[in-house]
């Protein structure tokens, strides 16, 4: 019989979490928010959250963290809140797109012609 790995055990994420299934409702990370941590690991620290900020030194995406962590994102967006309430990562979020900064849409269609052409 094969032996269940964390991975496998379904109360891994409740445990993970702290039995909790959302983060708070005032974060809006979404999947391409970068989060950049601002601290080391501390000793004692739960290991999940130790993880993301080891891997954090950079900027990465949440969705990134998500699939390096192999776990769901909305367990990441919890651990990830966690760390943000306590001012150990920040969150970049991505500019929001406005028709100013959208390229002409004469010059698409011109770009997709000469693609077809090719």
């Amino acid at each position: 019989m094969k032996r269940l790995g964390p991975d496998d055990d379904p109360d891994r994420l409740y445990t993970v979490t702290g039995g909790r299934s959302r983060a708070a409702d005032d974060l809006n990370l979404d999947l391409v928010t970068l989060i950049v941590s601002e601290c080391d690991p501390a000793p004692g620290m739960q290991s999940e959250h130790a993880r993301i900020l080891s891997m954090c030194r950079h900027p990465m995406a949440v969705v990134e963290v998500s699939a390096e962590l192999r776990m769901p994102v909305s367990v990441v967006r919890i651990l990830l809140s966690d760390l943000l309430d306590s001012g150990k990562v920040t969150a970049r979020h991505p500019r929001p797109v406005t028709a100013a900064h959208l390229p002409d849409t004469d010059l698409l269609k011109e770009v997709l012609d000469a693609l077809h052409r090719l």
